[in-house]
C-alpha cells in the first residue's frame, strides 16, 4: 500500500515538473508576436524586451527558490507544490489576458515565483527514494525536463495558429487541473520529526548558497555547479542561431534538432542512468559523463555539416546524465530536514547562471559573427562552454576523489 502511494506521489512530481517546463516552452514560439503587438515597435526592440523577459524570469527563481525550499522544510512539500501550481495557473490567465506589456511582465515575475516548485519537487523526489533508487529517479526528473522541452513548443506552435494568447490559457487549464489532482491524490512526504525551523538567514539565495557550502562539506562543488550550468547555455541560448549561421537551417530543422535532442534526453536520463552506476558506480559515473560532455561541446564548435551536429547530440545527451548523479551524490550526504534548503541552493545557482549565462553566449556569438571579431566562427559559444566545463569537472574531481562510491 504505501509502495502505491508512493508510486501515485512520484507520478505526480514528474506531472508537475512537466507542467513546469511546458508552461516555459509553450510561450516562447507566440512570446515574439505577443510582445510585438503589446509594444507596438519593431523586431529588433522586440528582441532586447524577450531578453529582459527571459533575465526576470530567472532572477526571480535566483529569489525565490530558497524561500520555498526552506518553506517546504517547515511546513512540508505538499502545501507548497499546491500553493505553486495554484498560482502558476492563475498567472498564466494573468498572461494570457495582458492588455500592455507592463501586465506581461508582472505575470512574468509571478511564474518565475510560482515557477520555483520545481525546488520543492526535487526535495520530494529526495523524501520518498530509497538510496538506491536516488539517482535513477533524479534522472527521471530530467528525462521529464527533456519531455517538455518536446511537448512545450509544438503545444505553443501548433495553438499558436489560433491566437498568441492561446497557449498561455492551454498552460493555464493544465496548472489548475494538476492543482485540483494533487488536492485529493497528493500525501505528504516529510515526516514531522523531518521538519526545521524556517530562518530568513538561510532562506535567501546568499545564504542559501552559504548553508548549502556548510551542509555537502565541498565549496568545489557550487562552484562547479556555476561553471557546468554557464556552459549549458551554448545550447539553450545560441543553438537556434547556430543552426541557422553554421546550416542555413530553417525553422523546421531547428525544431526537428530540439525535438531530437529532447528524445535522446528522455531515453539517457531516464535509462542509462541506472545502467551507468551499477556498471561504474557514481564517482565514475560522474568523471566519465563530464568528459564526454567536454568532448561533445568542444566538437560542436568545430563540426562544418548538418548531419554531424545530430551525430554529436548523443554524446552531449549521454554527457548531460552528469548533473542528476552528482546532485543525487550530494542529496545523499545532506539529512532529510534540509533537503529543501538544499535543493534550494543548487536552484538558486542554476537560476542566476540563467541570468547571465544567455547574456555571455548570445554576445560571444553575436561578437565571433560581425565584422569586429578577427574570424567568423558561430561555434564560439560551444568552445567556450567546453572550457567553462572541462574547469567545473575540475572541481567536481577535486571534491569527489576520496568518495567510496
Amino acid at each position: 500500500m504505501m509502495a502505491t502511494k508512493k508510486k501515485y506521489a512520484l507520478v505526480f512530481i514528474y506531472i508537475t515538473i512537466l507542467i513546469d517546463i511546458i508552461g516555459i516552452g509553450i510561450v516562447a514560439p507566440v512570446l515574439p508576436t505577443l510582445i510585438l503587438k503589446l509594444s507596438n515597435g519593431n523586431l529588433s526592440k522586440t528582441t532586447q524586451y524577450i531578453g529582459w523577459f527571459i533575465s526576470i524570469y530567472a532572477f526571480m527563481q535566483f529569489i525565490f527558490a530558497p524561500v520555498l525550499g526552506s518553506l517546504s522544510d517547515r511546513y512540508g512539500r505538499r502545501p507548497l507544490l499546491l500553493w505553486s501550481l495554484l498560482g502558476l495557473g492563475i498567472d498564466y490567465m494573468i498572461l494570457a489576458m495582458a492588455p500592455n506589456l507592463t501586465w506581461l511582465f508582472v505575470g512574468r515575475i509571478v511564474a518565475g515565483i510560482m515557477g520555483s516548485s520545481m525546488t520543492t519537487a526535487t526535495a520530494y523526489v529526495s523524501d520518498i527514494s530509497t538510496p538506491e533508487k536516488k539517482s535513477q529517479n533524479f534522472g527521471m526528473i530530467s528525462a521529464v525536463a527533456g519531455l517538455g522541452l518536446i511537448i512545450g513548443p509544438v503545444i505553443g506552435g501548433a495553438l499558436g495558429q489560433y491566437g498568441e494568447r492561446i497557449p498561455f490559457y492551454a498552460a493555464a487549464a493544465l496548472s489548475l487541473v494538476n492543482f485540483i489532482y494533487g488536492l485529493f491524490i497528493l500525501p505528504e512526504s516529510l515526516k514531522e520529526s523531518n521538519r526545521s525551523p524556517f530562518s530568513w538567514k538561510t532562506a535567501n539565495p546568499i545564504g542559501a548558497i552559504k548553508s548549502i557550502k556548510k551542509e555537502i562539506l565541498a565549496p568545489s562543488l557550487i562552484i562547479a555547479f556555476v561553471f557546468i550550468a554557464l556552459s549549458g547555455h551554448a545550447m539553450q541560448s545560441t543553438w537556434n542561431v547556430y543552426g541557422m549561421e553554421k546550416f542555413q537551417w530553417k525553422a523546421d530543422m531547428i525544431g526537428y534538432s530540439l525535438g531530437f535532442f529532447g528524445v535522446l534526453m528522455v531515453i539517457t536520463q531516464g535509462l542509462f542512468i541506472g545502467l551507468f552506476i551499477n556498471k561504474l558506480g557514481q564517482k565514475k559515473s560522474i568523471i566519465m559523463c563530464l568528459l564526454i560532455y567536454c568532448i561533445s561541446l568542444f566538437l560542436f564548435g568545430l563540426i562544418n555539416k548538418s548531419w554531424m551536429a545530430f551525430v554529436v547530440m548523443i554524446p552531449y545527451a549521454l554527457g548531460g546524465m552528469a548533473t542528476p548523479i552528482l546532485q543525487s551524490l550530494i542529496s545523499s550526504k545532506v539529512q532529510d530536514n534540509k533537503q529543501g534548503l538544499l535543493q534550494g541552493g543548487l536552484s538558486s545557482i542554476g537560476s542566476i547562471t540563467a541570468v547571465f549565462g544567455p547574456l555571455l553566449m548570445t554576445n560571444v556569438f553575436a561578437y565571433f559573427t560581425s565584422g569586429y571579431a578577427p574570424f567568423i566562427f558561430s561555434g564560439a559559444p560551444f568552445v567556450l562552454a567546453s572550457v567553462l566545463a572541462m574547469v567545473g569537472s575540475l572541481f567536481v574531481y577535486s571534491a569527489i576523489k576520496n568518495e567510496k562510491t
